[in-house]
């Protein structure tokens, strides 16, 4: 097969590049034409390097367990824009990442620094948080219910729920959440006109993140990295700060890192499924009735709106050599996008992939990754929206929208960013 039998139409593959179409959902149509027709193919950008665009469960699946073949910290694992690319490289001294966090490391280093705080996130250890996270919900729901039965749900709920959990955890004292939450919109909306930093016009991409976000978060974390290097608490912070490498301290660099992903991915996309969840349950009063009627079914309704939202849209991937992959040839370096929410439509894995379902069964998302990468977060995800849910739930009657909902705009991390609702109290 020729490379021009492989490429995309110029106008489909504009859509993927494009923000905006992952708010106004056109994507989604983009992704079903393409699992359709050029489920493998190459997408060539103006401004872009050429990237193959992977679309199948399957495929998403497959390069996903060969971590050794198909490489994130060879490039940008988001995709980027030539100059961008080039600007970064510039100022980092060659490297093409202005972080290095876990989604920027390929073994042997991923899996030295996962499990630096892989003990946290794990369901034994959860287990002695649920009590702690109940509380935080049950004050998320009060809050909810004292509005009188209108609310932004996103901006009243979903966005204070799970950061108030992993900042606790982290070790951020509350008084700093609003700070933390709007770096975090910043630094994943930055594409977003509503919720991007403003800055002089002539100041390119890059340096707005490192000169900016990125800047206000290192100074941020290097204050708390201190004070827990002198008096350790019981928290991720002295985790992080305390850690060693190879019987080295971790780099301040890499402990910066470590705290940003930890503070921003750590809630920014358990607020997405769950704004995602509810926007799902107005829309459609049928599900809202099965599952009040039966709340065995909260850990599906968890499950589907991880699907249905797929805040995680998508991730990039580097070719470590030259290979076959279903049928196609790819070089060493060639770029590859990994299109989850692509993959979380497939239909020959998802029955009905369009319906929301709070009794799906089996529901084998790709929404947390797979393989070495798979989300060191997702059972403390899963377990904040299963109890909010078990809190929520049982409290409210007849739900509606009571406006126009709005998606931010990102072709990596976006989700609802309003979600006007009506309720009424049990």
């Amino acid at each position: 097969m020729s490379t021009t039998d492989l490429k995309i139409p110029n106008d489909v593959a504009a859509t993927l590049v494009n923000p905006a179409a992952y708010a106004d959902h056109r994507i989604h149509e983009t992704y079903k034409w393409l699992r359709a027709n050029q489920p493998l193919g190459i997408a060539e950008v103006e401004g872009f390097d050429p990237f193959w665009v992977v679309t199948r469960h399957a495929d998403i699946l497959e390069i996903s367990r060969q971590n050794a073949l198909f490489l994130n910290g060879a490039r940008s694992p988001t995709i980027t824009t030539k100059a961008i690319d080039q600007r970064v490289r510039e100022m980092m001294g060659g490297s093409p990442h202005l972080l290095r966090t876990l989604i920027h490391m390929d073994a042997p280093d991923h899996p030295k620094y996962r499990v630096l705080t892989q003990a946290w996130f794990l369901p034994q250890n959860l287990r002695r948080m649920e009590e702690r996270i109940r509380i935080i919900a049950r004050g998320a729901v009060e809050r909810m219910l004292a509005t009188g039965g209108r609310c932004d749900f996103v901006n009243e709920v979903a966005l204070h729920y799970p950061l108030h959990v992993v900042m606790d955890i982290l070790g951020v004292p509350e008084e700093d959440e609003p700070r933390m939450l709007k770096l975090t919109q910043e630094l994943f909306g930055a594409a977003d006109p509503e919720l991007r930093r403003k800055y002089e016009e002539d100041t390119d991409e890059a340096n707005q993140l490192r000169q900016g976000v990125l800047a206000d978060f290192f100074n941020y974390f290097n204050k708390l990295s201190a004070s827990r290097k002198a008096q350790p608490r019981d928290d991720l912070a002295t985790v992080i700060a305390n850690s060693e490498i190879d019987g080295r301290p971790i780099s301040e660099f890499e402990a910066m890192s470590y705290y940003i992903i930890v503070a921003t991915a750590g809630h920014d996309t358990t607020s997405s499924s769950t704004a995602g969840a509810l926007w799902a349950l107005a829309e459609r009063p049928g599900e809202l009735a099965k599952v009040k009627a039966d709340p065995s079914l909260i850990p599906g309704l968890v499950d589907e709106s991880i699907r249905w939202t797929t805040p995680v849209k998508t991730f990039m991937r580097t070719a470590a050599e030259d290979t076959e992959f279903a049928g196609r040839q790819m070089r060493k370096d060639d770029w590859l996008m990994l299109c989850y929410a692509s993959g979380n439509r497939d239909e020959a894995v998802f029955e009905d992939p369009f319906e929301f379902r709070v009794d799906r069964s089996p529901n084998r998302h790709l929404a947390f990754g797979y393989g070495a990468h798979v989300c060191l977060g997702q059972h403390l995800a899963k377990l904040e929206m299963r109890i909010l849910w078990e809190e929520l739930l049982p409290k409210i009657d007849r739900l509606e929208l009571a406006g126009e909902p709005k998606m931010s705009e990102a072709a990596f991390v976006n989700g609802p960013k309003t979600l006007p609702v009506r309720f009424e109290a049990a």
